[in-house]
């Protein structure tokens, strides 16, 4: 299994200027009632999304704010690119195993961590990557994983994306 990890994945500024604008009172989060094959009636059982690409076709108007992620993974397609805030509790919540997209599509997830907490990515294999922010980590997207909220910040945010490469040698 291929997980790799790049921590200070941006330069500063643009790595502040996301952070600052997904965490700040006036980003459009939106309120999704249920996480990935979380498959429970538990009052946890939620998050807050904001989608900036669905289907290869940009969806949000802050789209430009991951723009410097784009330069980094030059990717030949984007399929889907979106925010996940979940709020904390006393006690890690995982949500189920998953993956972002169909398994018929050879891409490639990566995960951008916007604040460092408790929470995590786990992966079927056991390997589990704190949530650091600024770090990235990339992997296909075949293989199923699972995030958790957090308990020691107000919240644990993270953005996904889903992505064909860009194999030409230019």
């Amino acid at each position: 299994m291929s997980i790799t990890v790049f921590d200070n994945f941006l330069e500063e500024e643009n790595f502040k200027e996301l952070q600052t604008l997904l965490l700040g009172s006036w980003f459009p989060w939106y309120f999704n009632d249920g996480i990935a094959t979380t498959n429970t009636e538990s009052v946890y059982d939620y998050q807050f999304t904001h989608t900036f690409i669905r289907d290869s076709k940009i969806t949000s108007d802050c789209v430009n704010y991951v723009d410097s992620v784009f330069q980094k993974i030059n990717p030949k397609e984007i399929l889907r690119v979106k925010a996940n805030l979940l709020t904390s509790s006393k006690e890690l919540i995982e949500s189920g195993f998953h993956t972002d997209v169909d398994d018929n599509i050879k891409a490639k997830t990566a995960i951008l961590y916007i604040n460092t907490n408790d929470g995590y990515t786990l992966f079927k294999d056991g390997t589990r990557i704190a949530s650091v922010e600024n770090r990235f980590v990339v992997f296909n997207s075949n293989i199923k994983h699972k995030g958790t909220n957090c308990t020691d910040q107000k919240s644990r945010c993270v953005i996904n994306f889903n992505f064909i490469e860009n194999t030409n040698e230019n």
